[in-house]
């Protein structure tokens, strides 16, 4: 949405530590690289021509007192906590998979509001992640680990992440891992796991929308909104929407939403409830937090469920509980990316047995604004903090 926001909570990712904290780009602190030898970052420019699985970078060897060449990878890295000119590419090591692991060899990677407030210093990654932002990719499996199994090399796939998006090669358990659905390119296939989790488990595993009911999206043209939209449209809900300009309205539209408010200039618990004879939204997706906390409530029917999956309007608000009880009504606050294993696992196999068919039908189609090649990551990270994209940014090797 268009509307001012605080950066340290984000869609998506209102959990996990909230204190500021530099995130060094130092690879050989990462569990995979622990024992390995003191790096020499370098950058790479943007007319240097990439070669999967044979960069190689150079690093000192104490053991040996001389100097050794070593494979490894491209990442964007994040130098210092700031704004988009604080991501650089660099070499790293290469990943290596661990048991019920695979490695991708990237073909995209999105960018999401979690990677800006990464970025900005507000949201590290969970432990034993990669420093590196990007939390959903799409490619092609160049590595097998121990016990795995209906997974081969070559296979084509995309992956929900808790880091480590932004780089060549990403080490991912077979349990965050998806195949890309028919009628969906690779590339774009990485504007799906993220976004289709997120949705469908608030959407529909927690809040439990059922067909005929109204379902309210604020930021109707983000990535999250416009899967929302044809999610629920798919499952025979009416689905109101905000949004901050007629354009992106119109996008919604077309997409499935048939109740449309420009939350510039009309007030989205008014049109609502004009719009369903009173009743009001049987579920709200919320990316705002405290600055919509008590209209979210006013605008709920009676049994309504109000999820929130962002604080970009803040985060502490007062909330009159006696109209909660007045409607029978709830609310729910989620995250994903600091879920423990097994509860992602559960996502995204519900996601790849309910989801899945209505991509490969048609009917959910992954909503592409910009695919940006990685050496212009900044200019990404600008465009989808500017608001001014409808779905997802991507950015490709």
């Amino acid at each position: 949405m268009d509307a001012p926001r605080d950066d340290r909570y984000v869609s998506g990712y209102a959990a996990g530590p909230p204190e500021r904290r530099s995130i060094s780009p130092n690879v050989a602190t990462l569990p995979h690289h622990r024992h390995e030898p003191e790096l020499t970052r370098r950058s790479v420019t943007g007319s240097e021509r990439k070669e999967h699985c044979s960069t190689r970078f150079t690093a000192e060897d104490p053991a040996r007192g001389r100097r050794r060449t070593l494979p490894g990878m491209r990442a964007v890295v994040i130098t210092r906590p700031g704004g988009p000119e604080v991501l650089e590419l660099a070499v790293v090591p290469d990943p290596a998979p661990g048991p019920g692991e695979v490695v991708l060899t990237v073909a995209a990677t999105s960018v999401n509001r979690a990677d800006i407030m990464q970025r900005k210093g507000f949201y590290p990654p969970p432990p034993g992640s990669p420093e590196w932002p990007g939390l959903e990719a799409s490619g092609t499996v160049s590595e097998v680990g121990p016990g795995v199994t209906g997974w081969s090399v070559g296979d084509a796939a995309c992956a929900l992440l808790t880091g480590g998006g932004y780089a060549e090669k990403v080490a991912v358990p077979v349990s965050r891992l998806l195949p890309v659905p028919g009628g969906v390119g690779l590339v774009d296939a990485a504007g799906l796991p993220e976004t289709t989790c997120t949705v469908w488990n608030n959407v529909m595993m927690l809040a439990g929308l059922r067909p005929g009911e109204t379902l309210l999206v604020h930021g109707g043209s983000s990535g999250i909104g416009t899967t929302a939209v044809q999610i629920a449209r798919a499952v025979g809900a009416v689905v109101a929407v905000t949004a901050g300009s007629a354009a992106k309205l119109e996008r919604c539209a077309e997409l499935g939403a048939s109740i449309l408010v420009n939350y510039r200039e009309q007030d989205f618990v008014a049109e609502v409830k004009a719009a369903t004879g009173g009743r009001g939204a049987d579920v709200v997706l919320d990316n705002m937090g405290a600055k919509y906390l008590a209209r979210n409530v006013e605008v709920l029917a009676p049994h309504g469920r109000l999820v929130v999956i962002g604080l970009q309007g803040g985060r502490k608000a007062e909330l009159d509980l006696s109209l909660l009880l007045e409607k029978w009504a709830s609310v729910h606050a989620t995250s994903l990316r600091w879920r423990p294993a097994d509860e992602v696992a559960r996502i995204v196999a519900s996601v790849a047995e309910h989801v899945w068919p209505l991509v490969a039908d048609g009917a959910v189609r992954p909503v592409v604004h910009a695919r940006l090649p990685i050496e212009d990551v900044g200019e990404a990270h600008r465009l989808v903090e500017s608001s001014a994209h409808v779905g997802k940014v991507l950015l490709t090797f």
